[in-house]
């Protein structure tokens, strides 16, 4: 498969990116800071993502989604990291409908996330770092089950219309059995959200639940059989998370990139230094490595390629560490003004930290690789 873009998916990068520049750009996540809003994203513009049609793109037109792939979704998001755009559609556009893809709850969900008119939330993690145990309780009670236990960095959980649970049926934490998905209604009795805001702005919640009673229908797929919906969840939440990470990091070198070309020094723009032209192009040498391997991973994710899930624990890396590189690279090229709120480069920087540590870390996906190797 070739690395790069078709003429239809140059297309819709091209209306994304002028959509989001517009709709949505850096000054738009300030505002939402500045006024301390409470939900941490403009229910307006998510309406304005259904109207263009982005809200639906994984889902099909039977459910009357646009019926695209995870390239496409890795367009907008690439745009909405290039933007800094405070959005649900990661969460919700990508990793939730990945999930409810082929269930009895996708009639159920979709229909309202195609219409900009329902935000979903990962309740996955349950601690400082992400990892793979899951500890929440579910208990069969009647014919449902009762939650008890809690969720860390659940983002956008505090206003979420469906919350998607991983919960542990069978065995102990750490058993790769006996995990069940559940889909949880926000206003659902014994649940409670403590919104906290995270280093790039966002706002994430410790959701505590306290015998949550839910029903069977609640149950993604099957019961104890969990683990296929999560990884596909997962997958989905870290190629979606890898093509934002490529938008900050893209978002980051054209600032800096413009920077370096006008500021003067000495009578003499930076950018003719030699020593900023070299670690300029290393900047871009690893951005382009990091593109390919995000795009590949996009592409055998929608080709359903069995090779699929290393190729994402590699995107998700090397994105990170060439995301992190951009941003840093950023902050030093801009010399002092880099450190200051008054310039959006270290926006980029706190957006970068956040999307690195969602779904695994790179040194979590290094580790993981190596033990798909068999080390």
């Amino acid at each position: 498969m070739p690395l790069f873009l078709n003429d239809e998916q140059t297309m819709l990068r091209d209306a994304a990116r002028d959509f989001v520049a517009d709709a949505a750009p850096v000054s738009h996540l300030r505002g939402l800071r500045d006024a301390d809003d409470p939900t941490g994203f403009s229910r307006d513009l998510w309406k304005r993502f259904a109207e263009m049609g982005f809200t639906g793109i994984l889902i099909g037109e039977d459910h009357g989604g646009l019926g695209l792939g995870h390239v496409e979704a890795g367009v907008v998001l690439e745009e909405i990291g290039r933007n800094l755009s405070p959005s649900p559609f990661l969460a919700t556009a990508v990793a939730a409908v990945a999930a409810l893809k082929g269930t009895a709850q996708a009639e159920r969900w979709f229909p309202g996330i195609v219409a900009g008119e329902t935000v979903a939330a990962l309740a996955i993690d349950e601690r400082a770092k992400f990892g793979d145990a899951v500890g929440l309780k579910a208990e069969r009670s009647g014919n449902g089950f009762r939650l008890t236990g809690a969720k860390r960095f659940v983002t956008h959980g505090h206003v979420a219309d469906l919350l998607i649970v991983a919960a542990r049926t069978a065995g102990s934490d750490t058993d790769k059995d006996g995990v069940t998905l559940f889909a949880v209604e926000r206003d659902a009795a014994g649940l409670t959200a403590g919104p906290e805001r995270l280093a790039d702005s966002s706002i994430a919640a410790r959701l505590e639940f306290a015998g949550v009673e839910v029903t069977a229908d609640a149950v993604i797929g099957e019961v104890d059989t969990g683990r296929d919906p999560l990884n596909r969840l997962l997958r989905a939440g870290r190629t979606g998370a890898s093509a934002e990470l490529m938008g900050v990091g893209g978002g980051a070198m054209d600032m800096t990139m413009g920077y370096i070309k006008q500021r003067r020094q000495f009578g003499t723009v930076i950018g003719s230094y030699q020593a900023l032209q070299h670690r300029a192009a290393h900047l871009y040498s690893e951005m382009e490595v990091a593109r390919a391997a995000v795009l590949k991973a996009q592409q055998l994710l929608d080709a359903g390629d069995e090779r699929a899930d290393e190729a994402v624990s590699v995107a998700k890396a090397v994105s990170g560490a060439a995301t992190t590189l951009s941003v840093q690279e950023g902050i030093q090229m801009h010399g002092g003004i880099g450190m200051t709120d008054e310039y959006d480069i270290g926006f980029f920087m706190k957006r970068a930290r956040v999307l690195a540590e969602m779904f695994g870390d790179a040194n979590y996906h290094a580790d993981r690789l190596a033990r798909l190797a068999g080390y």
